[in-house]
């Protein structure tokens, strides 16, 4: 009686595959196919070995174990820009730096966007190779004052060291540019569409870090008040 159950359950379940097979579009076949193949070809052999023809039924269990390691691997989540947001780390950008700004202990680290260095890490440089960076880029303030902070934050006395007129510099007299709605998300480390608590609290996080007073760059400073006045706009 076993056996006849058995043999039922596997015609109806090859019935099903081969039904499914019918009426099933090609490119979801190319997707799935492996998979039920294996299925059916896995029935075929349970129906075999329940009527005595071991001898059959071994190839086919062969094939459905083979079938159902040809199944193509599903692929993860992809998540959009806004969900790989790192809530504690802000990003503000220049015409020559992608900086990078942990909220929680104030490190600063960037990307090079332009010029001799393109491509590069700032933390991959050495101190002489930063001071021709610093150099290299002179005609842009707003690098320039981006430039400093992440030098303030990695060589003391690096204003002496480079040897530069302090008269020269341009980073006193830097002046953020509009930002953009998304720009401004990205300095506070937020997902589009936060709320306003979360775009204070991240603003309140940052000032901790950055502000003058507590060492940081003015430059910074202003980027991020910027950052939460843009978005705050929104939500009066």
């Amino acid at each position: 009686m076993t056996v006849f159950f058995g043999v039922i359950a596997a015609a109806i379940l090859l019935w099903f595959g081969l039904k499914w097979f019918a009426v099933t579009p090609t490119t979801k076949l190319l997707t799935q196919g492996p998979g039920m193949m294996a299925m059916a070809a896995g029935a075929i052999a349970l129906l075999l070995a329940m009527t005595g023809r071991i001898g059959l039924a071994v190839p086919a269990a062969v094939l459905a174990a083979y079938l159902w390691g040809r199944r193509p691997a599903r692929k993860a989540p992809q998540l959009s820009a806004d969900n790989r947001r790192d809530p504690y780390r802000s990003m503000v950008r220049s015409a020559a730096f992608e900086m990078i700004i942990d909220q929680q202990t104030g490190a600063i680290s960037g990307r090079i966007l332009a010029g001799t260095f393109e491509g590069r890490d700032l933390d991959s440089l050495n101190p002489a190779s930063l001071r021709h960076l610093y150099l290299e880029i002179q005609s842009d303030s707003e690098s320039v004052a981006l430039f400093e902070a992440y030098l303030d934050r990695r060589l003391a006395g690096w204003r002496k060291d480079f040897d530069f007129d302090e008269s020269a510099r341009k980073s006193g007299t830097a002046r953020a540019g509009a930002l953009s709605e998304e720009e401004a998300y990205q300095i506070l480390g937020l997902a589009n569409g936060a709320g306003e608590a979360e775009i204070r609290a991240a603003h309140r996080r940052l000032m901790k870090r950055v502000h003058p007073d507590q060492g940081g760059s003015t430059f910074l400073a202003a980027r991020i008040n910027q950052a939460k006045d843009r978005l705050l706009s929104k939500h009066r």
